[in-house]
């Protein structure tokens, strides 16, 4: 079964575009580099200054080797530095 989930989160409205600048890096990174990524996207939403990533990966071991990757480890400090706050982390699971 596929390990999915969204997170959300707000961004200081100073840090917009720098989160939004490292928020691409990390999507081209993962895309080229993590055949266990089925999907990693980050979103603006609707409210000011809020955000969401969906992640799946094809396995929990995927989702372990991403936040071991020398791109994240290299990334992620920059978006949590931008995040207002911390962030809420929903699992999905399929339906059958």
């Amino acid at each position: 079964m596929a390990h999915t989930f969204v997170a959300r989160f707000k961004v200081h409205a100073a840090k917009e575009t720098e989160f939004v600048a490292a928020a691409e890096r990390l999507e081209a990174a993962v895309l080229a580099n993590e055949p266990d990524a089925l999907i990693y996207k980050f979103f603006r939403l609707r409210e000011p200054h809020a955000f969401a990533v969906i992640e799946s990966f094809a396995t929990e071991a995927g989702d372990a080797a991403h936040q071991a990757s020398d791109h994240f480890k290299e990334l992620a400090p920059a978006l949590i530095a931008c995040i207002d706050g911390g962030w809420e982390r929903e699992y999905l699971d399929p339906l059958k």
